[in-house]
């Protein structure tokens, strides 16, 4: 298998808030979106751009991902944001509202225009029903794709819908964007939980967007990543079991067996996949946290 990068709970950062940025340095966060776009005045706009680029410039975040949120390209501020971001090598850039496979090209072409190098990844927002519908096109769209990034407060805005516990009315669209973002070996972030004082809430939301199959949780507020880990991490008896699974798998194959049978239940080789899968995150997490 391929390296995995954990992603269990990536917090945004505002680019204007240069103690939250230094604090990041800090938290046990897998990755930091510093943002430049929503969190940000547009009075503030271009102090932000420089605040961050100096601050991914200087570094000293450890292995934590470190990505940029730039404005649309269309904005007032993209052109320079683009230029800014690539200036402080980023792992990667985040584009918001994507809607069209057109938009991620562009970006690609700015990014390489600015000297971007080729490892340096673009992130999609996927926050409109139009982006949701074009998610397939969007995420074969450029090499540079590494990501979805589900922005739900904008969705249930357009869709009309509202904010719901079980989260039904943009069940559809999570899945569709998963879907596309499976299909095209990327990454996919679920969107951010509002309520922060609703602890319960919000570790069942995580639960759910694990169960559905995302990497990790955006978040909003520091107080959220100690449950966005725990809910993304294989448990110890994850693993555990994974490695049995692994084990009844070999010892069924040295018998010239196919198939296994573990605790009753048929052991294939999907099974041995998915525990390897399993336990390639539980030592990259390790290894982050050493």
């Amino acid at each position: 298998m391929a390296s995995v990068r954990p992603r269990r709970s990536v917090l945004y950062m505002p680019g204007a808030n240069a103690r939250a940025i230094e604090k990041a340095k800090s938290l046990a966060c897998d990755a930091v979106i510093f943002d430049l776009e929503d969190a940000v005045s547009p009075d503030q706009k271009a102090m932000a751009r420089e605040q961050v680029a100096d601050a991914v410039r200087a570094g000293g975040y450890g292995r934590r991902e470190l990505i940029i949120r730039i404005n649309a390209l269309a904005s007032p501020w993209g052109a320079e944001d683009v230029a800014a971001a690539v200036a402080a090598n980023p792992h990667a850039v985040l584009l918001p509202k994507v809607e069209t496979a057109h938009e991620v090209r562009a970006l690609d072409q700015a990014m390489s225009a600015a000297g971007a190098y080729e490892d340096m990844a673009i992130w999609c927002m996927i926050e409109t029903p139009k982006g949701v519908l074009n998610a397939q096109d969007i995420a074969i769209s450029d090499k540079r794709v590494g990501a979805f990034v589900m922005g739900t407060s904008d969705l249930v805005k357009d869709l009309r819908a509202r904010h719901t516990a079980d989260r039904t009315p943009v069940l559809t669209s999570l899945s569709l964007s998963l879907l596309a973002a499976r299909a095209a070996g990327i990454a996919c972030l679920d969107g951010v939980y509002l309520d922060l004082e609703d602890e319960a809430g919000f570790a069942a939301a995580c639960e759910q967007g694990r169960d559905l199959g995302f990497d990790g949780k955006t978040l909003i507020h520091p107080k959220q990543i100690d449950a966005a880990n725990q809910a993304f991490a294989p448990s110890p008896s994850d693993v555990d079991h994974a490695r049995q699974v692994i084990a009844a798998f070999e010892a069924a194959e040295a018998e010239g067996k196919g198939v296994a049978v573990l605790d009753g239940k048929l052991v294939e080789v999907l099974h041995v996949a998915e525990a390897r899968e399993t336990i390639t995150l539980a030592d990259a997490i390790a290894e982050r946290s050493g």
